[in-house]
């Protein structure tokens, strides 16, 4: 069989060669450049909400129109993963995130010289940010998994996924003191695209590209694909995906929420206590955006570590611990959440503690919903599996919830006077949600405790199949043992 180029994927059922797989040296530093990049992506996406009241003030925007910024930006973002996720699966990962970041860089110092007229502008550029990270978040976790195996996987994974919450903190914390120092929020949109570049050049000249599943299988030849119609067949009939695919919609809807309202909410209950003035022409006051990026960062450094070694411990007496505390995190976060918003307008102080606790509970979830992910699904379906799972816990959470809550809040206040109690209370109201959704996200995760060590053993059948294609596999089925043949497996 004739050599194909590092970008060009085998047909279905034909044969690529396969890459070397990396020393344990270059492993440690590749998943040391992604998470450094996945950091990038999230302060990304989250400089914007830490300037909100800015910008809603330089374009005279009411909460439906700035939960518009999240959404088209998750729109994009959620289309475009499948795409990313049917390449990711075939050709050169390396290439597709490095174009990915190169664009996603772009559009955001693009996204930074909008006029203050052309609102429509800054929707279009951040809805093309999300085109460039859907290439990224859709592949890095795949290249992890095929490094690493077991719990040095998990605790990679950790790692990876600190990078979200914490990313997300160093956003708000970004996005506010470069506006109060440069007295101007546009350069809060210009450090961004600077940290891309320099995330390019380390993924061109620090990451190898590994074999798919070669550590799994103890092989590094090459993976036989299957069809992209296989591939999504077998993912809508593996329950545990798509229940933990549910529960993590939850997730993303709650912590979405969160991203955008939060300060502004805290900000809000602050004018109404009379301890903030309201926010006028120039410069909005940036503490709450700070501090709540503080509190993202510690929760997310504390949790995402938390849920790795809880589950870890606890794997060892259950095996279905991964979705269990999962469940628990959600769970344990639904109260500290309306109480969070309930005691807003009675005591900051209280707000900030009890976010801070239901933070640290959904933190619990990150690292292990991916690492559920990666050992259910088989290596040649991975990258699609990210993608479809991107795309439901977007289309269902984070990208509708910041556009939801905003009308929902724009329709509370249209029945009442205009103040600024109003403005308050109909924010209020309609951030209660976020608890219930959090209830909802946690039968989700008990769900797939049902189905999760079945969906595991399927899985290792799987690759265990690809390593020994020439032998039947022995199924253990009703107490005896029954040999089927390689391609029933396969299939």
């Amino acid at each position: 069989m004739g050599s194909r180029g590092s970008g060009e994927a085998a047909l279905p059922g034909e044969e690529e060669e396969a890459p070397a797989q990396p020393g344990l040296r270059r492993s440690v530093l590749t998943v040391c450049v992604l998470s450094y990049i996945n950091l990038l992506n999230y302060m990304d996406r989250f400089t914007v909400a830490g300037v909100l009241p800015d910008i809603e003030d330089y374009f005279q925007i009411g909460d439906s129109s700035s939960g518009l910024l999240q959404t088209v930006f998750i729109c994009s973002y959620m289309i475009l993963a499948p795409v990313f996720g049917y390449l990711g699966d075939r050709y050169n990962r390396k290439r597709i995130m490095s174009f990915g970041i190169l664009f996603w860089s772009a559009m955001t110092l693009l996204s930074s010289f909008v006029p203050q007229h052309y609102f429509w502008a800054l929707l279009f550029t951040r809805g093309l940010v999300g085109i460039g990270e859907a290439s990224y978040s859709t592949i890095a976790p795949t290249i992890i998994a095929d490094l690493f195996v077991g719990d040095v996987r998990s605790r990679m994974l950790s790692i990876f996924y600190f990078a979200i919450p914490v990313g997300s903190g160093l956003g708000y914390i970004v996005g506010s003191k470069v506006a109060d120092i440069a007295d101007d929020w546009h350069w809060a949109l210009r450090v961004t695209p600077a940290l891309g570049l320099i995330a390019v050049l380390l993924l061109v000249f620090v990451v190898t590209e590994p074999p798919r599943g070669a550590l799994e299988r103890g092989s590094e030849r090459a993976l036989v694909y299957t069809s992209w119609l296989t591939d999504v067949k077998d993912l809508c009939s593996n329950y545990s995906f798509l229940l933990s695919s549910l529960g993590f919609t939850s997730v993303a809807f709650v912590t979405g929420t969160l991203a955008l309202w939060a300060p502004a909410y805290l900000f809000r209950a602050q004018v109404v206590q009379g301890t903030m003035q309201p926010c006028t022409k120039g410069t909005c006051n940036s503490f709450d955006s700070l501090l709540f990026g503080i509190i993202t960062c510690v929760t997310g450094f504390l949790g995402v570590g938390a849920g790795v070694e809880i589950s870890k411990r606890y794997r060892k007496v259950n095996p279905r611990a991964d979705p269990l505390v999962c469940a628990f995190g959600l769970l344990g976060s639904a109260p500290f959440l309306y109480l969070a918003v309930a005691t807003a307008e009675a005591s900051t102080i209280a707000t900030y503690v009890f976010i801070f606790l239901g933070e640290l509970l959904l933190s619990l979830n990150w690292a292990i919903v991916a690492d559920i992910l990666l050992y259910v699904v088989v290596p040649t379906r991975r990258s699609t599996a990210e993608a479809f799972q991107i795309m439901m816990s977007h289309l269902l959470g984070d990208a509708s919830s910041p556009y939801l809550i905003g009308v929902i809040s724009d329709a509370i206040r249209r029945s009442r006077p205009n103040s600024y109690l109003a403005e308050f209370r109909s924010l209020e109201y309609s951030l209660m949600i976020c608890s219930f959704v959090g209830v909802m996200g946690g039968a989700a995760f008990l769900a797939t405790a049902m189905f999760i060590e079945r969906d595991r053993n399927k899985a290792e059948l799987y690759t265990r199949a690809l390593r020994e294609a020439e032998e039947p596999i022995v199924v253990p089925k009703a107490g005896r043992s029954v040999k089927l043949p390689v391609a029933s497996v396969l299939i």
